[in-house]
């Protein structure tokens, strides 16, 4: 019986003391950084800070995309996944995965531009037209562009054809005429400007703020740990967003702030956006 007894209080320490050292370590993805070595070189500086701040440990796992983040997080193999607004809805739908604090990018909204010598004039006057966007299901270079076409009375695939090209493709093909408009988001205005220094582009339509990236936590982690993570954020957002902007990967960020008063209900209007594509159940990523 002592034996037995010994036997299990053993048991229960080791249990104990794992589930410890699992609440002092937290597995962090984000969906758009592909292998670890890119994680470690653009994130190592804000990993570095955050433990610093925290005293948890951060591990990272390495991903290849939205789709294989969300299928770690259902496997129990990730706590915390930074993502985008879009992919965050979908890891709440299938998941119920909670937000913990967003990651502000300043002047982070979408566009459709045109050539500045276009006849076109007016959202409506893209009825009938080809119209290239970014990255299918991205929520700047897709969603919101299309959202702005809805609201001008156009329907998604019905009143205009979408094409996906890569952007300095599109450009090409925007200059040749051989499609009318881009959907953008602001950053990507700066970027064709400058490799196409010939050109002059005019901004047809150009839309609200949109909801920012989003660090969320698997339904599966403590709440204790999700506040400590949140509060961690709040406390020390500052020497935080130093670190991560220290990588020109995450310049995107200057300027920025974290935001850990976030609510699921933030991100009703990418759901919207979602509606506006015939989309109605958000359990799986756009186009796949």
């Amino acid at each position: 019986m002592k034996h037995l007894l010994a036997s299990g209080l053993l048991a229960i320490g080791i249990a104990t003391a794992t589930q410890s050292v699992a609440q002092d370590t937290i597995r962090f993805a984000v969906t758009d950084i592909d292998g670890m070595e890119a994680l470690q070189r653009e994130m190592g500086p804000f990993k570095e800070a955050f433990e610093a701040a925290s005293g948890l440990k951060v591990e990272f796992f390495p991903v290849s995309g939205r789709t294989v983040a969300v299928e770690a997080m259902a496997a129990d193999q990730v706590d915390f996944v930074l993502t985008g607004p879009s992919e965050y809805v979908v890891f709440n739908a299938r998941l119920d995965a909670r937000p913990v604090v967003t990651w502000v990018r300043p002047d982070y909204y979408s566009t459709v531009v045109v050539l500045d010598e276009s006849p076109v004039k007016t959202p409506a006057d893209l009825k009938g037209q080809m119209i290239s966007f970014g990255e299918i299901g991205s929520t700047s270079q897709h969603l919101g562009p299309v959202e702005l076409l809805t609201r001008a009375g156009l329907a998604y695939g019905v009143d205009y054809q979408p094409v996906f090209l890569n952007r300095n493709v599109a450009v090409e093909a925007l200059i040749r005429g051989e499609i009318s408009a881009i959907g953008l988001n602001r950053t990507h205005i700066d970027s064709i400007a400058g490799k196409f220094p010939d050109q002059k582009f005019r901004v047809l339509a150009k839309g609200p703020q949109l909801p920012d990236d989003i660090l969320l936590a698997s339904a599966r982690v403590a709440p204790e740990v999700v506040e400590k993570v949140r509060k961690t954020f709040a406390d020390n957002g500052e020497a935080i967003l130093a670190a991560l902007t220290r990588t020109e990967e995450n310049a995107k960020y200057l300027g920025g702030r974290f935001n850990p008063k976030v609510t699921d209900a933030d991100y009703d209007v990418v759901r919207a956006m979602f509606r506006n594509l015939g989309i109605t159940e958000f359990t799986e990523f756009v186009g796949e």
